[in-house]
């Protein structure tokens, strides 16, 4: 445990979902003010700063937010980086370093579609060892539906099971004035959807959207003359696994096997203890491995579990209740989003989507080629 309490004491997001009208760097400082100003702080009181967008450095968006940091983190494993650039930010708190760190996130993933100004998909990770697989046409979607048809043929998972995650982000978004989709969809719409990647339709496949997040950490000391209730930083942990998939030792395991327990252990608590859980949810699958491999679940139980209904309102595990990346928003890399989504969650903000009672969260983002995991645990005491 560090050794002194580091909390969450702002949380922000940008207009989200069709933001035309902004650069990914509005985005950023959009958000930014707003969790700066949640946390009742000015940008004075900013010490050290990290994040990026697409190609945008933190030494180019802390100048633009008008900061002077001392403490800057460039972290980028994919849309894990928020997770580890707040652990090694708890750090660097503890260790009285800085006393209030900003993180920021933002991008116009949808907006450069139109523009047609995105990078090509296909030449995504198309460099050093993935070279050797990309000329097969292995993009991101298809290796995602290799693990998660290897799941299916391993342990009986079927697409119905799958396509309920879809379904449960939907019930959430319903409930979310934010959200990008808030129509209620069932197992059948998601199979209907067109095929993208067998097992993979279309419904099974994260948004694309524009979007930016911030939060705001301080030490216990400024923690508690915030305006808002402080969100505790339990445990957090991270692991990788591999880049390349011909280097995944196996495909049904993710390293949230290694920085879940992790987590947990450093917080004191178990996966029984968590009342609602933030889940990166790039693909339905992505979530199917998760509640696997930081213990909700044995695996390869996963799609009965989540066959249940336990995702959704009401469920035995509340997931993703703003939504999540498959009905909420995704501007190509979410970690932020969960970090927010779970602040106000444990601060009873949400509404008609609050989880009742909230006092733990579990907040787990996934990086690359399901390569990378970080996990935090977050409570109110």
């Amino acid at each position: 445990m560090p050794s002194k309490r580091v909390a969450i004491v702002g949380a922000g997001l940008s207009d989200c979902g069709r933001v035309p009208d902004m650069t990914a760097m509005g985005l950023m400082a959009q958000a930014a003010r707003r969790a700066i100003a949640d946390a009742g702080l000015s940008k004075d009181d900013i010490e050290g700063f990290g994040g990026h967008g697409t190609l945008l450095p933190p030494i180019e968006v802390s100048e633009y937010l008008g900061l002077g940091p001392r403490w800057v983190d460039a972290t980028n494993v994919g849309g894990s980086s928020w997770e580890v650039m707040a652990r090694h930010a708890v750090a660097a708190i503890a260790a009285g370093e800085v006393d209030v760190i900003l993180l920021t996130y933002g991008s116009t993933a949808r907006s450069d579609v139109k523009r047609r100004t995105r990078a090509s998909a296909a030449a995504m990770g198309a460099g050093g060892a993935m070279q050797y697989e990309a000329p097969y046409g292995a993009t991101l979607i298809a290796k995602y539906a290799m693990a998660a048809r290897r799941h299916m043929i391993e342990f009986g998972t079927t697409a119905e099971q799958l396509a309920e995650v879809a379904v449960a982000a939907h019930e959430w978004a319903a409930g979310n004035e934010n959200a990008f989709d808030r129509e209620r969809i069932t197992v059948d719409d998601v199979a209907a959807a067109p095929m993208l990647a067998d097992p993979f339709t279309a419904k099974h496949v994260c948004l694309r959207t524009d979007g930016g997040g911030a939060v705001v950490l301080a030490s216990e000391a400024v923690a508690r003359n915030c305006a808002k209730e402080p969100v505790w930083v339990l445990g957090s942990a991270d692991a990788a696994s591999h880049v390349s998939m011909s280097a995944w030792d196996d495909f049904t395991t993710s390293a949230g096997a290694l920085s879940g327990p992790a987590a947990f252990a450093q917080a004191g608590v178990r996966p029984a203890d968590i009342d609602v859980c933030q889940l990166y949810d790039s693909f339905t699958a992505t979530v199917l491995f998760t509640v696997e491999d930081l213990g909700f679940c044995a695996k390869g139980e996963g799609g009965a579990f989540i066959g249940s209904g336990a995702l959704r309102p009401g469920g035995a595990l509340p997931t993703n209740t703003d939504g999540g990346g498959l009905a909420a928003c995704h501007p190509g890399m979410r970690g932020m989003f969960l970090m927010v989504e779970a602040v106000r969650q444990l601060r009873g903000e949400c509404g008609e989507r609050q989880v009742e009672d909230a006092e733990l969260a579990c907040v787990h983002a996934t990086g690359g080629f399901f390569s990378h995991s970080a996990t935090m645990i977050l409570g109110r005491q």
